[in-house]
């Protein structure tokens, strides 16, 4: 295993609060001093991106902490820029940790004279010089399979549960619920995690972003039901499931989302929703309106990133980084005891 590799941070304009939490916790986990590399990423006038790196680069491990998230175009080009201001640096190796990968749901053609937008991004990356990503919670892990070059694919299953034992002392009471027939797997994995019970609301669309009727699948009166899915967008289908969930005779509703885009009307939705909670991650930097929502909160990525950089960096396993048991220290100062 190598050891003490010289590597550096570097941040766009995407997330910026969450790279500076990566920095603070790697100081932790290294006992010395992380900081993000000294650069500025503007624009002209014209929109177009400027990238000026200060510190000195030449055969450093570089790792990119750039989510593309809204506005997805801009901050795909910030990544892009960054990666070939450090290539032509003369950076040994660069990592892109993208927390929130944009284009994910384009991951095929729905129908005729439709591109896969996520294979031209994985061709974007992987051309810009890029020599790995690393990612959290793939909307399609088959997404993976479009880069030439390693992808590492973390999942908040194991953080969410180690939030949901320290929120729900009743886990018997617990029924953990997929919001559609394709995201099955996801909630099974944290129902097996929790020790939990798996119900299923089936969709029946009338047309594209039309949902004609919803059906719950499994027992869920008396039950505190939790969502959980990967991408909450405008948070329709999401309120939608609540709604019927407490139709249903569920005690309460509550969700985890990994990734909360939470575009448009999705704030005043879940406020004024049957959601008791909505719990997601910080891949994406939180707006205004997000952080003074009543029953939204996030849990945060930092700590495992963090790791996974170094693990990465030092030639380690990050599949280790799969199981909140090997998460628990990690998350010892959210998760005392965990």
């Amino acid at each position: 295993m190598k050891s003490d590799i010289q590597l550096k941070l570097i941040s766009g304009n995407a997330n910026r609060p969450l790279a500076e939490a990566i920095a603070r916790r790697m100081t932790v986990y290294r006992g010395a001093p992380v900081q993000l590399a000294n650069a500025r990423v503007e624009r002209f006038n014209d929109k177009e991106i400027f990238v000026e790196v200060f510190d000195n680069v030449r055969d450093e491990d570089m790792f990119i902490i750039q989510p593309t998230s809204n506005p997805a175009n801009d901050n795909l080009m910030e990544l892009l820029i960054m990666a070939d201001a450090l290539k032509r640096s003369s950076a040994q190796r660069i990592t892109a940790v993208i927390p929130y990968f944009g284009y994910a749901r384009q991951d095929r053609r729905t129908s005729a004279r439709t591109p896969i937008s996520a294979k031209l991004v994985a061709n974007l990356i992987t051309n810009a010089g890029i020599d790995r990503v690393l990612t959290v919670d793939l909307h399609a892990g088959q997404i993976q399979g479009f880069f030439d070059i390693p992808v590492d694919n973390l999942y908040s299953a194991p953080v969410f549960a180690l939030d949901i034992k320290h929120h729900f002392k009743k886990l018997d009471e617990v029924t953990v619920v997929s919001p559609d027939v394709g995201g099955v797997a996801r909630a099974r994995e944290l129902a097996k995690r929790i020790d939990a019970g798996l119900a299923i609301v089936d969709k029946r669309r009338s047309r594209p972003g039309e949902i004609e009727s919803m059906t719950v699948i499994g027992d869920v009166k008396d039950r505190v039901c939790i969502i959980v899915d990967d991408i909450c967008d405008t948070a329709g289908t999401l309120c939608a499931a609540a709604g019927l969930l407490k139709d249903q005779g569920a005690k309460e509703v509550h969700a985890y989302i990994t990734h909360g885009v939470l575009s448009g009307p999705a704030v005043e939705r879940v406020t004024n929703s049957a959601l008791k909670s909505l719990v997601v991650t910080d891949s994406i930097e939180q707006s205004a309106a997000v952080r003074k929502a009543r029953n939204i909160r996030a849990v945060p990525l930092a700590p495992l990133l963090a790791q996974a950089v170094l693990n990465i960096s030092n030639g380690a396993s990050v599949s280790m980084l799969f199981q909140e048991d090997t998460l628990g220290p990690i998350y010892e100062a959210f998760y005392p005891g965990a």
